[in-house]
């Protein structure tokens, strides 16, 4: 590509050759001093950052977030202040267990990381195109994603590793359920819904706290592959999403999304699970529609391309503990592991400065004592010039309350210790009710998504998984155990 600036080194000085290298004579082995040609494999050597551990190969966009309807009674958090305010916004989709060189249609979540750029910091939702997921306790996360990835043996993509965590984590089989519906491969990442899944809180003027769910869904309308077609895709544009999105941007057909809420009060959550069972903190399991209406909230657009894509996407770094005043967490325990989870791993993949970044920057005024380390002062505030970086104690105290920002905080109760739930909690019935929503062709289509996998694993591990089905709807196993048939398997 052509460019109207002369060449230089990365300290400005320009570049007399980029074609030939320092040599002794025309043949001669290579002179030391040739800076140039050693920053250039310096560099080079030095050009991948840790690919993340998941979400490894995504895509990102800028656009905006615009209110549509008035929640102050519920929060006072200042992007939603007035209908028609709109706040610059980042998104970033991606697979989840696959690696950066992985095909965007293979079965798999998609993440769906939004950033919303806000005069009191930066807003980060960071979730999934499905409404659960596999597990309720981040002390399993690690083990999961670990049966994900490929045998430390083969170094090959494993049905039986995958099936035995599985089989052995029956709250997995909701999201499991989702995963092999036709859910599971979205067409692109603009025919998707995204969702917040976790609990969170919203807290108003008044202090008073209400717990949300968020929704984001798409206007452009639900669109999933076929199995065979997912896989032919992956085979001749394993890119497809990501140039699917990048060209609908270019050409100004930007993808847009509704916002939606569900809202419950603290009484309310206690009364529905006192009815149903389910802890309405626990991310395998979704709050019923019919139980919690979704409310409108807004529209959010992607609009502008990155200009580059390391820089602005694969440096991304986000985190759910980034929320602003007027907004909170809940008891959820898998939020409560990624508050700690997702920042370090940031700070192992980019680097201790990276919320310096220009994309991972807040747009309004910050200060705080965080000084020095690598890349330090990459951002605007030159590594915080001659500002102290320490803040002085007040030795009248602060008078603290609750969690800070009129927020009040949650009462906590009962000993201290590890709880195993297994055997008490209900994890077939949202499964079965997901089942059943399904028309017959989807629930076929299920079964037979299903079958592949499980046809190559242990019988062992093949029976605890049927054994889920059956639970969730008798049909729901009589379907997995018919397409099994139709391989060749008995079960």
């Amino acid at each position: 590509m052509s460019t109207t600036h002369p060449l230089t080194t990365a300290s400005g000085i320009p570049v007399a050759d980029n074609q030939n290298s320092l040599s002794a004579g025309p043949r001669g082995p290579l002179l030391l001093q040739d800076f140039h040609l050693i920053e250039k494999l310096q560099h080079f050597n030095r050009e991948r950052i840790p690919e993340r551990v998941v979400h490894a190969k995504g895509s990102g966009a800028y656009g905006t977030f615009t209110v549509t309807h008035d929640i102050t009674r519920l929060t006072k958090a200042k992007l939603f202040a007035a209908v028609g305010k709109t706040t610059e916004s980042f998104v970033r989709f991606s697979t989840v267990g696959g690696e950066k060189g992985s095909a965007d249609t293979e079965r798999d979540p998609r993440g769906f990381a939004m950033r919303f750029y806000t005069e009191d910091g930066n807003w980060d939702l960071v979730g999934n195109n499905t409404p659960m997921f596999y597990i309720k306790d981040p002390i399993k996360f690690p083990d999961f994603v670990h049966t994900q990835k490929r045998d430390p043996q083969t170094n090959l993509k494993s049905a039986e590793m995958m099936f035995d965590f599985w089989s052995k984590a029956p709250e997995s089989l909701h999201q499991v359920t989702m995963l092999f519906s036709s859910r599971g491969t979205p067409d692109g990442y603009r025919h998707m819904h995204g969702f917040g899944s976790h609990t969170y809180s919203l807290i108003n003027a008044a202090g008073e706290r209400v717990f949300v769910k968020w929704h984001m869904y798409t206007l452009q309308g639900i669109k999933n592959l076929e199995a065979h077609e997912a896989v032919r895709i992956a085979g001749v544009d394993p890119d497809y999403a990501q140039r699917d999105l990048f060209n609908a941007i270019a050409t100004g057909d930007f993808p847009r999304w509704e916002v939606r809420l569900q809202v419950a009060t603290e009484a309310e959550l206690a009364a529905w699970e006192n009815k149903t069972g389910w802890n309405p903190f626990d991310l395998t399991k979704v709050w019923p529609h019919a139980d919690f209406p979704r409310i409108p909230v807004g529209v959010l657009e992607l609009n502008r391309n990155p200009v580059n894509y390391h820089a602005e996407v694969e440096q991304a770094a986000f985190s759910p503990a980034n929320t602003v005043p007027g907004m909170g967490y809940s008891p959820d325990k898998m939020l409560q592991g990624r508050l700690f989870g997702y920042h370090d791993a940031q700070l192992y993949r980019v680097g201790t400065n990276h919320q310096q970044l220009p994309v991972n920057a807040p747009r309004c005024p910050f200060h705080n004592q965080q000084r020095d380390g690598q890349m330090a002062g990459v951002g605007k505030d030159n590594n915080g010039g001659s500002a102290p970086n320490y803040a002085t104690v007040e030795a009248a105290g602060t008078a603290p309350q609750g969690f800070g920002h009129g927020d009040a905080g949650w009462a906590l109760s009962g000993a201290a210790g590890r709880f195993d739930g297994r055997g008490q909690e209900d994890d077939f019935t949202q499964a079965g009710n997901l089942f059943r929503v399904l028309s017959a062709v989807e629930q076929r289509k299920l079964c037979e998504n299903l079958a592949g996998p499980l046809s190559q694993v242990m019988a062992k591990t093949m029976e605890r998984q049927l054994g889920h089905f059956d639970k969730a709807d008798p049909a729901y196993g009589m379907g997995v155990r018919a397409a099994l048939r139709e391989r060749g398997v008995t079960a």
